[in-house]
């Protein structure tokens, strides 16, 4: 038993060190000019190993978005409560998806989906439909206020875009694009503040 515990956690250390290296070589060289060769020697492992984890180099950029989506998502699934104020509510589910994006491994995975589409639209336009086929957790809080009619939403999914595009011209775009430091808690709270109060602003119909 302790030989085939062993084995398996040796067997989830190479693919991890597989994953991390692969995310190091997209980012340093795009998609395109990555090999598995390359990623084989940054891993520090042999090439029949990656092949053996990843048939090829489209399902290994498969799971790091796989593992980008993840990083994307707060811990636990956000709950609507009907007889709670919704700026409280809603302030804290974005504080949480803040924490969730200064987190660095989900910032470098973002470099990674980002560098690759910019190569290839085509594979941006397949993530993209892929991640949006999964609701996330702000569309699902605004689909529960709106069918309590605490909203006027007509589109959860638009709704939570804007929502995110609010947030994340401060505290995603900026790090990810010109490498500036993740914002400290102070910051965050002021932007999670002024994102929920325009967004209840416009949609609220009860506070």
């Amino acid at each position: 038993m302790s030989t085939n515990l062993s084995s398996t956690r040796l067997t989830d250390r190479k693919r991890a060190a597989i994953v991390n290296a692969a995310i190091e070589e997209f980012i340093a060289s795009g998609f395109e000019a990555t090999s598995m060769d390359r990623i084989a020697a940054r891993a520090d492992v042999s090439k029949r190993t990656v092949y053996n984890h990843f048939p090829s180099k489209e399902a290994l950029f498969a799971e790091i978005l796989h593992a980008l989506w993840n990083a994307s998502r707060v811990d636990d699934a956000a709950v609507y409560h009907a007889d709670q104020p919704l700026h409280d509510q809603l302030l804290e589910l974005v504080l949480r998806k803040l924490h969730a994006l200064n987190d660095e491994n989900a910032m470098a995975l973002a470099r990674v989906a980002i560098a690759a589409g910019i190569h290839s639209p085509e594979r941006a336009r397949e993530t993209v439909a892929r991640l949006s086929e999964r609701e996330e957790d702000v569309t699902i809080w605004i689909r529960a206020a709106a069918a309590d009619k605490r909203l006027d939403v007509k589109d959860p999914l638009f709704a939570a875009q804007q929502l995110h595009g609010l947030v994340k011209i401060f505290a995603f775009w900026p790090q990810v694009s010109m490498g500036q430091p993740p914002l400290n808690k102070r910051e965050q709270k002021k932007v999670a503040t002024s994102a929920v109060d325009m967004f209840l602003a416009r949609y609220a119909l009860t506070r």
